[in-house]
């Protein structure tokens, strides 16, 4: 791991404070984590309330995961359960599993791993650091990494008929587990971690996100990606769109409901993400395949105007006019009969032609949505219609959309309450106590909007006078599709940098990103045939563009962040 550096403290501060000035980033640094050894394994004892099921030394070596294996020192792991229960709503058995996974050679760090989708697995504690492919885990770096099923044994939407499940999958888990998780890091080196950050992606970002607003005090350190922060509202979107796009579907299913697939052919997406690249690809100073300035963009761009339409029927090369209607409505964001708005638009970016976007708008809303609203975000749950294509075709915008922010008992929450971070736009007491926060986020996402995101970011701005950027920071991904993937550089560290913000005092003016073209250890496939297979791209904090300076094209330091 890189060697983290701390700025002197002390005079600095006073002699600024006499004066009347803030103190540079620099001399608000936390004090940095220290080295440590792993005292104990095999002896940890838990607490009342949880249970070991495992707890053995590894040596070092692959651990599964995902399909595959990432590489891991040798550590101590600790398996577990606590809070069991047995529902009185619905008469299951609850409980929050966990993993902990405690290196020998310790940096002094400990890492909550907030993990995506519905949960209901506990995903092996090596802790992402970002982006796709990554080169190394907080795991290897040192830290002492947890993660959690948050509180419920599959990834199964039913959980959600009990209200505990609920409020333990919005936001309950991580505040349980993290004390515990805590605790037993104090017990295994001896001492208590000096510095504790909280990190993931999709759902995980979600997580991290609310643990900034409602556990200022348990993270130095958040780190956010392509963050559902809002997602009951996305996951109605996403039925929303799959209203739009059935009535475009040129086949059926053996049950014999619309083919989302059938909506658009791979090459008319591809289509489009030629269209919005031929407008917007030079808007950064370069065309290189990447719309850098995505904003500009959005002003530039006409969906009717820039893509050919077609009139001799349905080609690879042009969108027929419902086509181009439907996608219209859709970027445009969902809304009910009356035109209110529910989710947040969705910007045009070449990431449309990913095969995970594709993946999440035509295949997702008749599985993993439908099944989310009727049972966890619905009050009550919609447990009485028929599921899959016929619940997300049968949704209504007007009559259930509300559903979202109502409350019945037993359930006492609505989803937006237990799902959505509380004042997300505030975070004073994270700032109060020197947390630091980054936010990162594909342009490319088909689930969750980078409009969102940004939206949520100028409202942070707003609320702190225009001095958001000094505790929170937030890099728009180009390109890149639900967390990884799409036609982008989608390789980053931002754990380092988030580390070095908080225990270095250096505030990051930009992350540098990598291709994983053909030869990378995990490729990305849709990486484009004319970049250089390890391209990079300098990563910048909003609203800051990367603009081409001169000099080598696949090269970062090619390039500025440029505010506008």
């Amino acid at each position: 791991m890189n060697t983290f550096r701390l700025a002197a403290l002390g005079g600095a501060i006073a002699l600024l404070a006499a004066c009347g000035s803030r103190p540079p980033d620099a001399a608000m640094a936390m004090k940095a984590a220290r080295p440590g050894e792993l005292h104990t394994c095999e002896g940890l004892e838990a607490a009342p309330g949880v249970v070991f099921t495992a707890v053995r030394s590894v040596p070092a070596g692959p651990v599964a995961v995902r399909g595959g294996s990432e590489q891991a020192p040798a550590h101590c792991l600790v398996q577990g359960r606590m809070a069991e229960r047995t529902s009185t709503v619905d008469g299951q058995r609850y409980a929050i599993g966990f993993e902990l996974r405690l290196p020998q050679a310790w940096n002094g760090r400990f890492l909550f791993q907030a993990n995506g989708g519905l949960d209901g697995v506990v995903v092996p504690a090596l802790g992402g650091i970002g982006g796709g492919g990554p080169r190394t885990n907080a795991l290897s770096m040192g830290f002492a990494v947890v993660s959690s099923d948050a509180g419920h044994p599959a990834p199964n939407p039913r959980f959600g008929l009990d209200p505990q499940a609920r409020r333990d999958y919005g936001y309950s888990a991580v505040a349980q587990l993290t004390p515990v998780a805590k605790q037993l890091v104090a017990q295994a080196y001896g001492r208590p971690a000096d510095r504790s950050y909280i990190a993931g992606c999709s759902n995980g970002g979600r997580h991290a996100m609310v643990a900034a607003s409602r556990l200022p005090q348990a993270f130095d350190g958040v780190l956010a990606g392509n963050p559902g922060f809002h997602l009951p509202r996305a996951a109605v979107a996403q039925l929303y769109g799959a209203q739009q796009y059935a009535p475009l579907a040129t086949a059926r299913t053996p049950q014999g409901e619309p083919d989302l697939q059938t909506a658009f052919t791979p090459g008319q997406l591809q289509t489009l993400s030629r269209a919005v690249l031929a407008r917007c690809d030079m808007l950064d100073g370069l065309t290189d395949g990447i719309v850098g300035d995505l904003k500009s963009c959005q002003a530039r761009f006409n969906l009717g105007r820039d893509v050919p339409t077609c009139t001799a029927g349905r080609q690879d090369s042009c969108l027929d006019p419902a086509q181009k209607m439907a996608l219209a409505r859709v970027f445009a964001g969902a809304r009910d009969s009356n035109g209110r708005q529910i989710y947040s638009s969705f910007p045009f970016d070449p990431g449309v032609s990913g095969a995970n976007w594709r993946e999440w708008k035509l295949a997702s809303p008749a599985t993993r949505d439908a099944g989310a609203m009727a049972f966890i975000f619905s009050t009550p749950p919609m447990t009485d219609r028929p599921q899959g294509m016929a619940f997300a075709l049968g949704f209504d915008m007007d009559r259930d959309a509300p559903r979202i922010d109502a409350t019945q008992a037993p359930y006492d929450e609505s989803a937006m309450a237990f799902m959505a971070p509380p004042n997300a736009e505030r975070l004073q007491s994270l700032r109060a106590r020197g947390g630091r926060m980054i936010v990162y986020h594909g342009t490319g996402d088909g689930v969750f909007s980078s409009d969102d995101t940004a939206a949520w970011y100028d409202r942070l701005q707003a609320t702190h006078a225009g001095r958001a950027g000094e505790f929170v920071r937030y890099f728009p991904v180009p390109g890149m599709n639900h967390c990884s993937g799409g036609p982008s550089t989608d390789q980053f560290d931002m754990l380092t940098a988030l580390v070095d913000w908080v225990e270095g005092g250096h505030a990051p003016e930009q992350v540098l990103a990598e291709a994983r073209g053909p030869g990378s250890p995990q490729p990305n496939p849709e990486v484009p045939a004319g970049w250089a297979p390890d391209r990079t791209r300098p990563l910048c904090p909003y609203p800051a563009v990367a603009r081409f300076r001169g000099g080598d094209t696949e090269r970062a330091t090619s390039f500025a962040c440029v505010a506008p």
